[in-house]
């Protein structure tokens, strides 16, 4: 038999099988559509992927603005009961008409392309405007209790920020949405738990100014109390806004304490009144700041620490006037801190805040020992906001 004969009998029995041809068309057209949709997800799939990964991020976030939400309202509603326990004749419903103006109160910012003074511009808009608001908080009210209304306007200044935090993240979540903008989403996702923590604390503080309870805050004003106490310290100058002197001695030195005035909320001016103090005497051997600040995770709440400097935070304008006189007359500047959270600092103060304040107070009158000489001047200033803590 010749070669060509049995390639000729193999071809027709092949030919001859049942279903032959119609299993090779098959896995070509199988081949052809997996290759095509290999192909098309290579331009979709990334698109279509990124379309559910914003759909998943507006949910979370829109989840959470709910919950913002809840927060702010309940934290409104909150003022707007102190507002009616101290003497307002208005409905509930008129009331919340004047808080929601409050809460849209802002500030603008100096010009800052030049540079020159803008310390004192700012000082000057922030005087106007704290004035301007705790006006408009006293025309809701019909108390003539100063330190009542005090803290009435820091429980204001809580649901003003609330309202703020839940505005910008409404913001961003419509904006994620309304662009279907993936990233735009995602920056204010990231930031939520963040934002989320702070917004509860403000919650927590709400509480704490309404039932005019001390805060973390005030631990630095705490120790100036006890100190002022130890040493029998009477007010000698209480013409400073919401800020009062005081004068004692501790072992044959000179003890001026700086602090707000309390119990109402106030932060008082401290950079003002140790200025006035250091340019009325002349001489000051020593200047302390004490106030609290922002631990970092993992450290725990109520430590305490030393170093140099003024110890002030908020816009710059008190640590900026203690610096400059100090420098012009050659003062050394010392300072304690109270190391918490930002929900701490706002929230009723913990135990181990107010223990600490015994302990910056020890090493207060240390350093006074060490560092200045008898009849020594020394002036100690804390720092913080006064609800709750009495003169």
């Amino acid at each position: 038999m010749s070669l060509d004969n049995e390639m000729f009998r193999i071809e027709m029995v092949m030919a001859a099988a049942p279903g032959a041809g119609q299993l090779d068309d098959s896995s070509l057209m199988f081949m052809l559509f997996w290759f095509l949709f290999i192909m098309l997800s290579f331009f979709f799939y990334p698109m279509l992927g990124q379309r559910m990964q914003l759909i998943n991020v507006l949910r979370d976030i829109d989840r959470k603005l709910y919950r913002l939400k809840v927060m702010r309202d309940d934290v409104r509603t909150r003022t707007i009961s102190a507002i009616k326990q101290n003497g307002s004749n208005e409905s509930e419903e008129e009331i919340g008409k004047k808080l929601d103006v409050l809460l849209d109160y802002f500030y603008i910012s100096p010009e800052s392309m030049d540079p020159y003074g803008i310390v004192y511009k700012l000082e000057h808009i922030l005087e106007i405007g704290e004035n301007r608001f705790e006006d408009q908080v006293a025309s809701l009210v019909k108390t003539e209790d100063r330190d009542k209304l005090k803290t009435l306007t820091n429980l204001v200044e809580v649901a003003r920020a609330m309202n703020v935090i839940y505005r910008v993240v409404r913001h961003y979540y419509l904006l994620g949405r309304k662009t279907a903008n993936y990233f735009i989403a995602l920056q204010i996702q990231m930031q939520l738990p963040m934002i989320m923590e702070l917004a509860e604390a403000y919650r927590q503080a709400s509480y704490a100014f309404y039932n005019g309870q001390p805060i973390g805050d005030g631990a630095g004003v705490l120790v100036a109390a006890k100190f002022a106490r130890e040493i029998n310290a009477v007010t000698v100058d209480d013409g400073i806004k919401d800020t009062v002197i005081m004068r004692g001695e501790f072992e044959g030195r000179r003890i001026y304490v700086v602090r707000a005035r309390g119990p109402g909320g106030t932060v008082g001016r401290p950079g003002e009144a140790v200025k006035k103090v250091i340019e009325t005497e002349g001489r000051v051997d020593l200047v302390v700041t004490i106030d609290a600040a922002l631990k970092l995770e993992g450290e725990e709440t109520g430590k305490v620490a030393e170093g140099v400097g003024v110890a002030i935070g908020g816009p710059g304008i008190d640590k900026f006037k203690i610096e400059t006189v100090a420098k012009d007359r050659g003062v050394p500047l010392y300072a304690y801190v109270i190391f918490q959270s930002i929900g701490e600092a706002i929230t009723p103060m913990k135990e181990s805040i107010a223990k600490a304040s015994d302990i910056i107070l020890t090493k207060v009158k240390e350093t006074i020992r060490k560092n200045v000489p008898e009849n020594g001047t020394v002036i100690v200033a804390g720092i913080g906001n006064t609800v709750g803590i009495g003169m």
